[in-house]
């Protein structure tokens, strides 16, 4: 399935989000795979998920800490992740439990190591504030 919208703010991001977890189509065991250059918007499309999972928890990125943790959502940033071992070396396959949902930002750097099906969410910035988004579930 590939859908295409067009967000012109963070709020938009957020609210498509929360509508993908509303709608059930995205749920526990789901991984996320988030592609989009810096500032395009996949940190805002995690707090859209974790206000619909995880309403009272504060959604920071996790460049430094590679992974923050919202009840079931486990979020990472792999920017700093090059190979197979860093990932070992995080426990990232330890996170893998079907009652999790992952969400893995700048997952293009992971992706050749990682085998799973995917949510894929690719973010094109537009401008200051406008975003093109594609959802594209293959799981299926």
């Amino acid at each position: 399935m590939l859908e295409i919208l067009y967000s012109k703010s963070e709020r938009e991001t957020e609210d498509f989000a929360f509508n993908l977890a509303e709608k059930n189509k995205i749920k526990s065991g789901d991984i996320i795979a988030l592609c989009g250059d810096l500032g395009a918007g996949k940190t805002a499309f995690t707090r859209g998920l974790v206000r619909f999972f995880a309403p009272d928890s504060r959604v920071t990125s996790p460049t430094f800490s590679l992974v923050n943790q919202y009840k079931n959502i486990c979020h990472f940033d792999m920017y700093r992740i090059n190979s197979e071992e860093d990932l070992l070396s995080i426990g990232f396959f330890d996170y893998l439990d079907k009652n999790n949902i992952i969400v893995i930002e700048w997952f293009d750097k992971i992706a050749d190591f990682f085998d799973e099906q995917t949510v894929r969410i690719v973010f094109e910035k537009l401008n200051e504030n406008e975003r093109k988004i594609i959802y594209a579930d293959t799981r299926y």
